[in-house]
């Protein structure tokens, strides 16, 4: 296992941490996957309050196991709050339940929107509690997650609060780019957040996929996209088996910069999309927004992208029935909310019928809803 330096932080973490997000069934299976990571050389785990038992199983198995303190680094979160006394007791609340002398990091839990930005931004909200919790060394470093707009992460990176950012960024989903630069230029440590899952559902990719990544999986594939990335410190992988943890321990000293056959590959993916969608390429420049109907344009063409591209339905199926069910963690209304106003077109500079894309779009995706994993 290879360790990078998590930004400002200093800390050594190993390039793929564990998350715990679906360790949610029974204490002991997330004691064994707990157990087979550390042994496996993972140092770094990551839980939040709102996972479920997360927080509870954590503690309990770092404790059953015997795993001395100062050979692990601890990730909680608690979203962001208006008062700092509500931050407080969220904060308290995490060290009842991981049981835990200090926290190595805390993150504010998805800084969404604008209003989340300026409660970190006001002088006695969360923020308040966070430093002094840091202060009285509960808290070693502290972060943010995101799953917001570009100007608001860039918004949350400017204030210059943060340490380390968890973010979504991924080859099938590059928007964060230039967040990924700013942090960066702030020293900045990088978490990117369940490539795997959110990246495409990766760990069940389509045959025409996996086809078209020969000789790698497209997992394989894309976390070496990711790895070859030095500005990134650690990518979260959140196995609920054993078993699942076997393809990130492969790629564990997979470190180095991206080789010839796997920039040729990445190249011909990308040139793949560009001959599947011809004329209808959404190129994601964002420009069509905002939209009257408050409908999230461009993800939902990229999910059609990747759909007629890659036939990537599972996934696009998958983050498509999110909307609408989500809040802020996936805002925006379906494609069906679509008037065909025209209020987008004159901005597209692809000249894209972007109303009969979307109509194309939900009825490709729209199905059964899916709950949220700690829902």
């Amino acid at each position: 296992m290879h360790y990078r330096r998590f930004g400002k932080t200093n800390l050594q973490l190993s390039i793929f941490s564990l998350g715990t997000m679906r360790c949610l069934d029974t204490e002991s299976q997330t004691g064994l996957v707990i157990e087979k990571a550390i042994a496996a050389g993972i140092n770094h785990l990551e839980t939040a309050q709102s996972y479920g038992n997360g927080e509870i199983f954590l503690g309990q198995a770092l404790k059953v196991l015997g795993v001395p303190r100062s050979s692990v680094y601890i990730t909680t979160k608690g979203v962001p709050t208006a008062s700092a006394s509500a931050m407080a007791d969220q904060i308290d609340q995490s060290f009842n339940r991981l049981n835990l002398e200090y926290i190595d990091c805390f993150a504010v839990h998805g800084i969404n929107t604008k209003t989340h930005l300026e409660w970190v931004q006001q002088p006695n909200g969360c923020m308040a509690a966070i430093r002094e919790a840091k202060a009285k060394g509960r808290i070693r470093h502290i972060g943010f997650s995101t799953h917001g707009s570009l100007d608001v992460i860039l918004g949350a990176i400017a204030t210059q609060q943060f340490e380390f950012i968890n973010l979504h960024y991924y080859f099938f989903g590059q928007r964060n780019a230039s967040a990924l630069i700013q942090a960066q230029a702030e020293d900045m440590g990088v978490f990117i957040i369940s490539p795997a899952d959110k990246g495409g559902l990766l760990h069940t990719p389509p045959p025409s996929l996996v086809e078209l990544c020969q000789p790698y999986s497209p997992l394989e594939l894309t976390y070496r996209f990711l790895l070859a990335d030095h500005r990134i410190t650690t990518l979260s992988i959140g196995p609920s088996t054993i078993e699942e943890l076997a393809k990130p321990l492969e790629l564990g000293d997979s470190s180095h910069g991206l080789t010839s056959e796997e920039l040729a590959l990445l190249a011909k993916l990308e040139h793949h999309q560009q001959l599947a969608l011809s004329a209808e390429h959404c190129r994601q420049c964002y420009e069509c927004l905002p939209c009257p109907e408050s409908i999230s344009i461009p993800e939902v063409l990229r999910l059609r992208n990747l759909t007629v591209a890659f036939d990537m339905t599972q996934y696009g199926q998958y983050r498509y029935q999110m909307f609408e069910q989500a809040g802020h963690w996936f805002p925006g209304r379906k494609a069906s909310a679509c008037t065909a106003c025209g209020d987008c077109l004159p901005r597209c500079p692809e000249h894209l019928n972007i109303p009969d894309l979307l109509n194309d779009t939900h009825q490709r995706l729209q199905g059964p809803g899916r709950r949220r994993l700690w829902s």
